[in-house]
């Protein structure tokens, strides 16, 4: 409701895009793009003018379309309406969405030129091409020690600061990273997502599959040595 009212006040209306297929007949005097609708030029030029006329009523801070301010404002309300059918994750924008589909399907456009390996993520793959350079540009100032990726240094820093952001929604403990979150909520919710296909058996951690798995190997080999 916020954002229709502002909407309404800074007089932006829907428009009927133009009907000659493929043409663009409104032009930026100032980069040369164009735009099938005057209005997407209008909203373009505060690009350039840097005018903001959308105001977010919770924390004050401004944006240059009606859409920019829809996004912020699910940051504040949580809300995420764009689903995942595949593990039901939620997003808060169809693109966020968009980038995660790529991790569940074998598409991995990004390929090293250095050794060949597939990154379904430029961001992935970006930071792999630093292992090879062996650029580490992001340095804790506490200990000295360097990353390759910004994220990496800014968890690796919850070290020194105890800080543990990410909480059970069953209990009260906390974790430095999400990824170990979503393993401790294993225990309460009862999922084991990793499965051996030779025996059937489920566990929570990946790691604990891994070595599940090298009995069965151990096995193997102590029935081929009792043969041979």
């Amino acid at each position: 409701m916020e954002v229709k009212q502002q909407r309404h006040e800074v007089n932006e209306v829907e428009e009927e895009p133009c009907k000659i297929k493929g043409e663009q007949p409104f032009t930026c005097p100032q980069c040369g793009k164009s735009f099938r609708l005057k209005g997407t030029l209008k909203r373009h030029m505060r690009i350039h003018t840097g005018e903001k006329l959308y105001t977010c009523p919770q924390c004050g801070k401004s944006f240059v379309d009606a859409s920019s301010l829809s996004y912020h404002l699910r940051i504040h309300s949580g809300e995420k309406p764009f689903n995942c059918d595949q593990c039901g994750k939620k997003f808060i924008s169809s693109s966020n969405l968009k980038k995660h589909l790529i991790f569940h399907s074998d598409e991995k456009p990004h390929v090293c030129s250095y050794c060949g390996k597939s990154f379904s993520s430029l961001y992935g793959y970006k930071c792999h091409l630093k292992t090879h350079n062996e650029v580490r540009d992001h340095m804790c100032f506490e200990c000295g020690k360097s990353f390759t990726a910004a994220v990496h240094l800014k968890q690796h820093q919850r070290i020194h600061t105890g800080e543990k952001p990410y909480k059970c929604s069953y209990c009260d403990k906390s974790f430095t990273q999400s990824v170990n979150l979503k393993t401790h909520e294993r225990i309460h919710t009862g999922e084991k997502p990793y499965h051996c296909t030779q025996c059937g058996k489920s566990f929570t951690q990946s790691g604990t599959l891994v070595t599940h798995i090298k009995k069965h190997c151990s096995v193997s080999k102590c029935f081929l040595d009792s043969v041979f």
